[in-house]
This record gives structure tokens, sequence and C-alpha cells, in this order.
């Protein structure tokens, strides 16, 4: 099984403690043990097939935000956001292929991820030409992990990053998308890289 970078740091030392906790106290290092084991189920990262056009879900889970907003130069462009719950697969991809223009790390709280006071929370812009990829920090995920680095090209598709236990992911569409181009419905439930969530009018 693939799985994220960085998650045998993260589950390695759980491990081994619990390890040495059986000897000691079986019940907590069974505990501990099965912890580890959880966090290595978490950050696996299955191979995944792409669909020949349509922009891509960035993350698995369900569709929660599906507006039209207003930017300050007046352009109204919709944002569709994925929340992805504990039980989904946390590697997101990118929606589009071209080149990575910008990756910005903004501060911020941890709210839940669902809610509205989520627009608050730490998170990754990545531009990838005109469209932008938001991933946004939640109540219990604190480590936005960005896997690309700025001006290099990406493919369709691929892995873009991770966020650590639970979070969001949104897709910022350029100001040519209007609602008739959306594939998907609020609740809809998408898989990073394979389900469309609009389709290029260009």
């Amino acid at each position: 099984m693939q799985l994220a970078p960085g998650t045998w740091r993260l589950a390695g030392p759980v491990v081994a403690v619990g390890a040495v906790g059986l000897i000691l106290s079986p019940l907590v290092g069974l505990v501990l043990i099965l912890l580890g084991l959880g966090i290595i189920w978490f950050h696996r990262d299955p191979e995944r097939s792409s669909p020949d056009a349509g922009v891509l879900a960035p993350a698995d889970g369900t569709v929660t935000v599906l507006r039209t907003e207003q930017e300050a130069t007046g352009a109204e462009r919709i944002r569709l956001g994925v929340f992805m719950n504990i039980t989904d697969v946390h590697v997101n991809r990118a929606p589009v292929g071209g080149e990575i223009t910008t990756i910005e790390h903004v501060p911020g709280g941890h709210w839940p991820a669902f809610t509205k006071d989520a627009e608050r929370n730490e998170r990754a812009h990545i531009d990838i030409d005109q469209f932008r990829v938001t991933l946004t920090a939640g109540t219990v995920a604190r480590r936005i992990h960005p896997h690309v680095s700025e001006e290099s090209n990406i493919e369709r598709g691929e892995r873009i990053g991770h966020v650590s236990f639970g979070s969001r992911a949104d897709v910022l569409l350029p100001e040519r998308f209007e609602l008739s181009d959306i594939e998907v419905a609020m609740g809809a439930t998408v898989r990073a890289g394979e389900s469309v969530l609009a389709v290029d009018p260009d």
C-alpha cells in the first residue's frame, strides 16, 4: 500500500513505543499499536485513473461548498469545496494540469472544516494557471503538506499534497465558468483525481 510522504515519521514512534509497552502494560501497548496502524491507514495513497476531460475533484469526500463569489475586481468566480471526513483518503490531486504559479501559506485557526468559520482556518493556496486549489486545516488537521513547488508543471490528476487528520479542499474556478458548467450538486460524494466537478466551457 502506497502511503503519503512522512507517514512513518508520524506512525513509527507510536508503533515502536507500543511494542515496548506490550511488555510493561499489554493494554496500553496494544492501544498504541492500533493507533499507529490507524495513522498508517489514514495516510494511504491509492492509485487513481483520471477521465479524459473535465475539472477533477481535488479530494475524496462530500461537496459542501458550491457558490459564486465576487472578487475585489468585480469578477465572479465559482467555488467548489470538498469536505474530507476522517475515513476519506486525504491525498489531494490537481484538478487541472498546468504551471504552478503560486503557493501561499496563510496562518489561521482550526475550526471544524465543514463550518463557515473554517474560512478563517490555516490554509494553503496552490495556483495552477487560472485555477486555485485551497487546502484548509480543520479542528484536528494541523499539518498541510504541499508536494509541489512554484514554477513547476503538473499533470491533471497528479498528487499536489495532503492534509493530516481531516480537512477541506476547494477549487476556485476561472471567471469563464458558469453554474451550468458544474457537474456535481451539494452533498455529492467525489473521489480525488477521478470525479469531474465541472466541464471547461473552452
